[in-house]
């Protein structure tokens, strides 16, 4: 296996997946694993990954932690939530993923134009054609060329940022735990975004990877590193 990675140049991964699948943990193991194979590893998420990218992560989310929320509206317009994502992903590829491609580093990025699609369009209902326009003007086209689905009920993964249930947030309740406001959008929401991530992995299986996320992160890793290595011996 370590000869296949050695010779990778300029691979481009994605993680995707609901709140609380464990994208940052495979991302980190992956990636150590990919530098103990002898890759040059790039490892980037969104939004963020530049001054200015984690800025705007930072203007959107408020700092991460514990939060309590006073009302309902703590969301954003869906479109201004398009447009500050999309910002962070233009500033992203020009500093980091372009650079880091060129030099022929493997880069992962924690969330990418899919999770656009998933949370703005199936989530919020914003037209296909709109993101598809934001999509274009900030990427250009560039896409990975494997985007792995970490897929998880998403009440599993709100418990997993400390939520136990999710419908007693509503009301007069107070919103306590969390790690930002998409955390407590609706359950129908949540199963919207994981709907629409299912969906789209379906419609091109040749670059998604549809994973349990209920498995360990080592399992995690092992299949994604196989599943890499059948990408580059094909090619």
């Amino acid at each position: 296996m370590s000869n296949v990675f050695d010779k990778t140049r300029g691979l481009f991964l994605s993680l995707e997946g609901g709140e609380g699948t464990g994208k940052s943990s495979l991302s980190t193991m992956l990636g150590a694993k990919l530098t103990e194979l002898g890759s040059d590893v790039t490892i980037c998420r969104e939004p963020g990954g530049t001054v200015l990218g984690e800025r705007l992560r930072n203007a959107l989310f408020n700092n991460p932690g514990q939060y309590k929320w006073e009302n309902t509206s703590s969301s954003p317009d869906p479109r201004t939530e398009l447009l500050v994502f999309s910002a962070a992903r233009s500033q992203l590829i020009t500093e980091i993923i372009r650079p880091s491609l060129d030099a022929g580093k493997i880069v992962i990025c924690d969330r990418y134009v899919d999770s656009t699609f998933a949370y703005q369009h199936y989530g919020r209902g914003l037209s296909y054609e709109l993101i598809d326009k934001a999509v274009n003007l900030t990427t250009s086209g560039l896409m990975p060329s494997i985007t792995f689905l970490l897929d998880l009920d998403p009440r599993e993964g709100l418990r997993r940022h400390g939520i136990e249930d999710q419908m007693n947030l509503f009301g007069d309740s107070e919103r306590i735990g969390g790690n930002n406001y998409l955390d407590f959008e609706s359950l129908d929401f949540h199963d919207r975004v994981r709907s629409g991530y299912l969906e789209m992995a379906a419609k091109d299986s040749n670059r998604w990877m549809v994973l349990d996320a209920n498995m360990s992160p080592s399992e995690l890793t092992r299949l994604a590193l196989d599943r890499m290595a059948l990408y580059l011996k094909s090619k």
